[in-house]
């Protein structure tokens, strides 16, 4: 779902909190009333997107190395230093993410309306049987959660080897 505001009492509310923190979701709205959301992320005007860790409120420029998120090398050992936004909140953003904790009293449409089914499940057999309850003597390949394609008129089902 996607809203758009402009007025300064709301995204006040915003300000100076850090990813990852939760927010009452009855200042977006009054049909978010009873939700609890939590920041996630984000890009300011430039595009620029929230990196987690740096507690700053702006931009700063930072060494990457490895594969972390925001940078790829593209040798072995490569380091380069990049431009991230820190994971502070402030007036400079333009969009923020969240993420719904806790469902309200009331749907919201296009957000808790319609029941999706889970797309992609495990595909280990530890974190199946973690994830469906089962003993080790259960054949995990009957809970795997396959996918349904349609080509034309046949439906084929895709499924991950176990």
């Amino acid at each position: 779902m996607l809203k758009e505001i402009d007025d300064d009492k709301i995204n006040r509310h915003f300000n100076d909190r850090r990813m990852g923190s939760d927010v009452d979701g009855e200042i977006l709205g009054s049909e978010l009333k009873g939700y609890t959301l939590r920041i996630t992320g984000g890009n300011d005007q430039q595009g620029f997107t929230m990196k987690q860790g740096i507690l700053v409120n702006g931009r700063v420029k930072i060494l990457m190395k490895k594969r972390t998120s925001l940078y790829r090398p593209r040798r072995t050992g490569e380091r380069k230093r990049k431009s991230a936004r820190g994971c502070i909140c402030g007036p400079d953003l333009s969009v923020i993410a969240l993420k719904v904790l806790v469902k309200g009293d009331g749907e919201v449409a296009g957000l808790t309306d319609a029941q999706r089914p889970r797309r992609l499940g495990p595909k280990r057999v530890s974190s199946i049987r973690q994830a469906f309850a089962l003993r080790k003597k259960d054949n995990p390949t009957k809970y795997v959660v396959r996918r349904e394609i349609k080509a034309g008129e046949k439906t084929r089902y895709k499924s991950p080897k176990v």
